[in-house]
């Protein structure tokens, strides 16, 4: 496999490096207790997925 012959500068390493980008995750409100949530994950406040009760939370 070929090697490359000439050494790239850093300008152009950063110019590629430069496209990589974070992404904020998708925050949405729980139909039921209001409450942010990651989208299609079972409330951690209320424990309910798809208006159904999943998960039986304990209160501190």
């Amino acid at each position: 496999m070929a090697n490359p012959t000439h050494r790239h500068s850093t300008s152009r390493r950063d110019k590629r490096r430069a496209n990589w980008k974070g992404q904020t995750p998708n925050i949405e409100e729980c139909p039921d207790c209001k409450e942010p949530k990651l989208p299609h994950r079972v409330c951690a406040n209320c424990g309910s997925y798809n208006g159904k009760k999943i998960l039986a939370v304990v209160s501190k």
